[in-house]
């Protein structure tokens, strides 16, 4: 089996908006979603003055069946909660939205970046308008890894779109997230802690669970994850320093297309994407539909490189970051972060 997708650039979507003080720090790495009239909107994280984020809606204006710019119709999440914020920080950052037709609800995964740092949280629409928390995500305690997931900083969380067959074999809603090792951030010499089997340090994808039922009884229900496996890790060049997903996994016939980023250079401690000298590049991995634990294939090389001046020179150099994508016509599009800055798209072809 092989991965016979690419990317091919088609242009900015997106650029912060000239005296707006809430994007004076960029516009980047937006969700998506159609709402049921078919109209197409980003929900763009937005980041101010201080590196607090917030997350916008902006309706997509297609011209000849390609996004062409956006309408900007305000913010859907600030960081008003005590736990999305710091006493020297604060924001809700990197959403990623999925539709999930079974619920007819949007979920949106995003980062509470708050007292402990980045820790993944949930809300829910049924417009993309008006969302409703649900709170921070809580993994299970799960005796074979010895350790608690809660404990560490979490990224790139994203639902797959349809239930799926769990470990134990009842339907369930999945969700693709990077937990990061290192609490040398948090308590000076705490250094590393790795789940039992796992011996490799660098972040990669896992993978968490919840019954069919028990988000039927009660929705809140998906903030409640168990079952965790890892999914994979890094192994290739450009894949170098970490793993993590992008947009939400998509099915094809060959399975789960999934869009992840990849990570290459050096990556200092903390939270700080300012002091980072890394080149973010974009890959995509074959996810088997009957057992989402399992990678049947990825790309040995990216799909997408910082190439052009907005993915070269931004807040944070060399990133291109995928985290959304869409169907227009036919055609699917991929919505990504540049330089931390500004929002390009691509298009989505099978070679």
């Amino acid at each position: 089996m092989s991965i016979d997708y690419t990317l091919r650039r088609v242009g900015i979507l997106m650029s912060p908006e000239p005296g707006n003080d809430l994007e004076a720090e960029g516009v980047l790495n937006p969700a998506s979603a159609h709402t049921p009239d078919g109209e197409l909107y980003l929900l763009p994280r937005l980041v101010a003055a201080g590196n607090v984020s917030r997350i916008g809606l902006a309706r997509v204006v297609v011209k000849d069946g390609i996004p062409a710019e956006v309408q900007r119709e305000g913010i859907v999440l600030a960081p008003d909660q005590n736990w999305e914020r710091g006493k020297l920080n604060g924001g809700v950052e990197d959403p990623r939205v999925t539709a999930v037709p079974s619920l007819r609800q949007y979920l949106m995964t995003y980062v509470a970046f708050g007292p402990l740092g980045p820790k993944p949280a949930l809300a829910v629409s049924s417009d993309l308008r008006h969302w409703r928390r649900l709170g921070p995500l809580h993994f299970e305690y799960q005796p074979d890894l010895e350790t608690d997931l809660n404990l560490f900083p979490n990224k790139d969380t994203v639902f797959f779109p349809r239930p799926v067959p769990g470990p134990d074999g009842e339907p369930s809603y999945a969700m693709l997230h990077r937990p990061m090792w290192d609490l040398g951030w948090l308590r000076e010499g705490e250094g590393v802690h790795l789940p039992h089997g796992i011996t490799d340090a660098r972040p990669g994808i896992w993978v968490s669970f919840t019954p069919v039922r028990e988000v039927e009884r009660d929705i809140r229900n998906l903030t409640h994850l168990r079952y965790h496996r890892l999914v994979a890790l890094p192994e290739h060049p450009f894949e170098q320093l970490k793993i993590g997903a992008g947009p939400p996994p998509m099915l094809v016939p060959e399975g789960w297309l999934l869009i992840h980023h990849g990570v290459t250079g050096s990556q200092p401690s903390g939270f700080d994407p300012t002091t980072q000298k890394v080149t973010y590049s974009a890959g995509a991995m074959l996810i088997d539909a009957d057992d989402v634990t399992k990678v049947l294939d990825r790309t040995t090389e990216p799909i997408l490189t910082p190439e052009t001046p907005d993915e070269r020179f931004g807040l944070v150099d060399n990133v291109v970051f995928p985290t959304a994508i869409e169907q227009i016509n036919g055609v699917r599009y991929v919505f990504y972060g540049m330089a931390d800055d500004k929002i390009g798209v691509a298009r989505l072809e099978k070679i």
